[in-house]
Formats: C-alpha cells, sequence, structure tokens
C-alpha cells in the first residue's frame, strides 16, 4: 500500500490561512472531512460539509475546548497500521474509522507571550495539548497518513490527491519530518518560556534553537560553500529576513551579512543617516537634513571603497536621493531602508544599470530595537551573548581632560560613538561634519589602526573626532591623533595607563571623554 488513498481528513487548526480552499479541494477529490468546534464552523459557514468529531465520537468537547480529539477512536484512527490485519480488525471491531489524512496547527503560543500585556492565565490557556499529540500521532504513522502542519503545506498535498489516490511516501516523510520540527520548536517556546519565569540565571541550563528554512541560496561566502538562509518562526521588528524585495538579482550570503550591518548602524544614526558597507564594515556613514545629503556625504567617506558598496537608511529614501545614486559613476550592490517613495522606487527599478540588477530591501518601521540573544557557533558548540545594539546612557560619558569639548565636538563625537561600535576590533574612526572620513578596522594592534583611519581621511582629519572601541594601551596613538589634527577623541577608558593616555592629551590641548563602556566587535 504505497500511497493509501485519501478517504478521510481530520482537521483541527488556529490558522485559518489557506484553510477554505484546501477543505474545497479535499472535498472536491471525495474526501470526508471531520473537524472540531470552532474549525467546523468556519468551514460550515463557507459551504463545505463537516463531520462533527464530538458526533463521531460520541462525546462532547468539555473544559472550554481543553479537551475534544483526546480520544480512542480519533487516535486509534490516526495510528492504526494499514497493513496489519490485527490492527484493521480492531478498529472494525470498536466501530472506528481510519483518518488518511490530518491537518493542524497548534494553538498561537509563542505570538501570545510575544506580547508585552499577556498574562501567566493567557499563556497557560494557549499551551496546546491535543494538537501536538494528533501531529505527533500522524507523524508517526506516515506511512498510511499525511500530516499538514503549515498553510505552505496545503497546496503541494491538494496537488497529489488530485492527481491520484494519495500522496506519495516521499512526501509523508518529508511533511512527518516538518511535522516533529513543529512540535520540537513548539515545546521548545513553551520550556524557555517557563524559564524565563522561573531561572534565575540570565542564561538557561540548556538551549534549543529551530529556525526554518526561507531560501537556498546560490552559495556562501565563496563559491564552493553551500548556504540557506533560515528564518526564526515569529522575527520581531524590522529585519532583512523578514524584508520584502522590490528590486534586483537573488540575494547573496555576503549580500545578506552586509545589509543586516548597514540596517545596524542605520539604525544607530541620528535623524537622516546613511551607512555605507563593504565586506561588512562601514566605509562611509553620515547624517544630514536631507537623505540626499546624507548619502552623499557618506558615499565620500571612502569613494574608492564605496563602489559597489551596500547601504543602509534609517527613513523613506525618497527622490532626490533616488536621483543621486542613478547618477553616472555610482556603483551600488543592494540598499535596506524602512521604504521608499513611489517616485523613488520608480527612478531605481527603471534607470538601465539598476533595473532587475541592485536589490531594493524594505524592512518597515524601525521602531524601538529590543534586546536579543546573540549567538555564534564554533567547533563543539554555541556561545550565547546578549546582543551589543542598546545605546550607551550618556549621563555615564565623563570629560577627563582639562580641555571640554564644544558642543559641536560633542554632536560629533556621539556620532563617532555610534558608528565605531559597528566597525571590528580594533576599531578606530574619524569623523568630520557629521560624516565618516576614516576608519580603520580588524588590526591587531590599535595604533595600526588609528595609522589607517587617519590615512584614509587624507586633509578632512584637520578639525575632526577621532573614536575608539576599546581604551588605549600607550599615549602613543593620541600623539598620532594630535599630529594628523583631530580635535577631540571618545574612547572607554579603563587601561591601567588611562593617566599616561589623559596626561597626553593635555598636553596636546585635546579633549577627551570616557564612555565606560566597551565595544569590541569580533
Amino acid at each position: 500500500m504505497q500511497n493509501p488513498k485519501i478517504r478521510r481528513a481530520l482537521i483541527s487548526v488556529s490558522n485559518k490561512l489557506g484553510l477554505a480552499d484546501f477543505a474545497h479541494g479535499l472535498a472536491a477529490a471525495g474526501v470526508a472531512i471531520y473537524s472540531t468546534g470552532g474549525t467546523r464552523r468556519y468551514l460550515e459557514e463557507r459551504g463545505i460539509e463537516v463531520e462533527d468529531i464530538s458526533g463521531y465520537t460520541g462525546f462532547p468537547e468539555m473544559m472550554d475546548g481543553r479537551v475534544k480529539t483526546l480520544h480512542p477512536k480519533v487516535f486509534a484512527g490516526i495510528l492504526c497500521r494499514h497493513d496489519r490485519p490485527d490492527d484493521m480488525e480492531g478498529i472494525d471491531e470498536h466501530g472506528i474509522l481510519p483518518f488518511e489524512l490530518v491537518a493542524v496547527n497548534l494553538y498561537p503560543f509563542e505570538a501570545t507571550i510575544a506580547r508585552d500585556d499577556t498574562t501567566a492565565e493567557e499563556a497557560i490557556e494557549q499551551i496546546d495539548i491535543g494538537g501536538p499529540s494528533l501531529v505527533r500521532a500522524a507523524a508517526k504513522n506516515h506511512a498510511f497518513v499525511t500530516i499538514a502542519t503549515d498553510p505552505e503545506q496545503y497546496s503541494a498535498i491538494l496537488e497529489e490527491v488530485q492527481a491520484g489516490e494519495g500522496t506519495t511516501l516521499e512526501t509523508r516523510r518529508r511533511l512527518a519530518g516538518e511535522a516533529f520540527e513543529r512540535t520540537a520548536a513548539y515545546d521548545r517556546a513553551i520550556a524557555d518560556y517557563f524559564s524565563a519565569t522561573l531561572e534565575q540565571e540570565i542564561h538557561p541550563p540548556s538551549l534549543s534553537i529551530s529556525f526554518r528554512r526561507k531560501a537556498v541560496l546560490r552559495y556562501g561566502e565563496n563559491p564552493h560553500q553551500r548556504a540557506a538562509l533560515y528564518s526564526e518562526r515569529h522575527p520581531d521588528g524590522a529585519n532583512l529576513v523578514s524584508a520584502r524585495q522590490l528590486n534586483g538579482k537573488e540575494l547573496s550570503y555576503n549580500n545578506l551579512l552586509d545589509l543586516d550591518s548597514a540596517l545596524a548602524i542605520a539604525r544607530s544614526l541620528p535623524k537622516c543617516g546613511v551607512s555605507v558597507i563593504k565586506h561588512n564594515n562601514p566605509c562611509g556613514a553620515a547624517s544630514a537634513s536631507s537623505f540626499s545629503a546624507a548619502v552623499e556625504k557618506a558615499m565620500l567617506g571612502d569613494s574608492v571603497s564605496a563602489f559597489g558598496s551596500v547601504l543602509g537608511f534609517n527613513g523613506i529614501l525618497d527622490e532626490a536621493t533616488a536621483e543621486y545614486l542613478a547618477q553616472p559613476g555610482l556603483f551600488v550592490e543592494a540598499i535596506v531602508a524602512p521604504d521608499y517613495s513611489a517616485a523613488a522606487v520608480g527612478i531605481l527599478t527603471t534607470k538601465p544599470k539598476w533595473k532587475n540588477n541592485v536589490r531594493l530591501m524594505q524592512v518597515g518601521s524601525l521602531g524601538v530595537l529590543a534586546p536579543t540573544r546573540q549567538l555564534r557557533f564554533i567547533d563543539g558548540g554555541v556561545l550565547v551573548q546578549d546582543s551589543d545594539a542598546m545605546p550607551d546612557p550618556e549621563q555615564k560619558w565623563t570629560v577627563v581632560t582639562q580641555r571640554k569639548p564644544t558642543a559641536e565636538q560633542m554632536d560629533e563625537l556621539r556620532f563617532g560613538w555610534a558608528v565605531v561600535r559597528h566597525v571590528k576590533s580594533n576599531a578606530i574612526t574619524v569623523s568630520k561634519d557629521q560624516a565618516l572620513c576614516g576608519v580603520g578596522a580588524g588590526q591587531m594592534s590599535r595604533v595600526d589602526s588609528v595609522d589607517i583611519a587617519i590615512q584614509k581621511a587624507g586633509d578632512r582629519v584637520k578639525g575632526s573626532v577621532l573614536a575608539s572601541d576599546a581604551f588605549f594601551p600607550f599615549p602613543d596613538s593620541i600623539e598620532k591623533a594630535a599630529q594628523a589634527g583631530v580635535a577631540a577623541i571618545i574612547q572607554p577608558g579603563g587601561s591601567k595607563r588611562d593617566d599616561e593616555v589623559i596626561d597626553a592629551c593635555d598636553r596636546l590641548g585635546i579633549p577627551m571623554v570616557f564612555s565606560g563602556r566597551r565595544h569590541f566587535k569580533h
């Protein structure tokens, strides 16, 4: 019995997306549909004939629906092995009907606990009992039963049902695997919820993660590496995984990394902020009174490196900005922004060099960034930490030098500090007029990063401010910065030679601020 004919389906779903079309197709193929209260009413209102599961079992729903499918006539009908005479004789003896298709999606526990105002009682009531039991039973008996746990699976199942007698074993095995993935993720979410409310530790004693594949990518960082994009089940806020692509070619692994960095930097900048990313480091960033002015300043930060870069915006990309980007000589790989004006989309999707090439990603309102858990895999395990995305409390900043920064310099120091935290350490940025002029990134020596940032800035270094993601271990970097013309410095402090560094700033007349917080990015 390679492909058992689907004669009966049990449907009990919380998410009704696509359900009416699925049920109509099943009914048209001669499948008898059995269902529970809410789902049954939904289908009957749409003209679909449905058998009430309580009428079949002879046992009513109880306790506000807590008990409705937990019955031997349901589970024996799902778990019976069609090639075992004793199984089939047993269900016949007790008047039990076999179910060859089960469609179940679970109570929305994850979505419920994601709300800030959810009470413990509401969360508990969204823990599904019958649903996971049905799913596991059907998945276990996938040799004879098709299990659907997601509306995205309906069309493929229906296509096979309509084409022949039943689904293929390959399909049933794949759906069973996806079903167990779903119940595992569901139980993990519940366990994490209780862990968060009961555990005193910051991180739980065990950690399981569950993602769903969203796309198979052409390749990874290099052509010989296979790659794919996976999504959290309910990703929050503005992000690349949930983004809408308005234009351009398929996103690559490196595109996604760069776009994520571009978005992170842009959202940390003041109003009308633009970031320019190359190889996952900023080579330009700026804020201005308009996006067209900001993007021009940002692209000039390192115009050579900016060729073929990725851009991030923290507001709506408008027509004037699109006109600037579409000028001859500029080449951009991809852009991420909360939204685009209609005129901007028209320009960026019709210009010959942009049409069907440059990727335009729309992520929606940036909103307030919530703290997240950051995972980083190493051989044999995974490192877990809080994300370093929240702004630093400026009330903890301290001016440690005799000379105080001017109000204009303080604004520039805020800008530099917002950018340097996103640069690979050892990280140094030089900025002026709310625009990044030079970056020293990923060097083994901090003084080497200072040299590179100053060299990149060129003549623009005079009157600029310098930001460092971690403390200066020696005053040599201060002396190089002063000689180049840097006017103010911000750094975390915390070196045993802080006094020597401060003395160097006082001797050279450079105001310096200690932020009190390091921002290594390895």
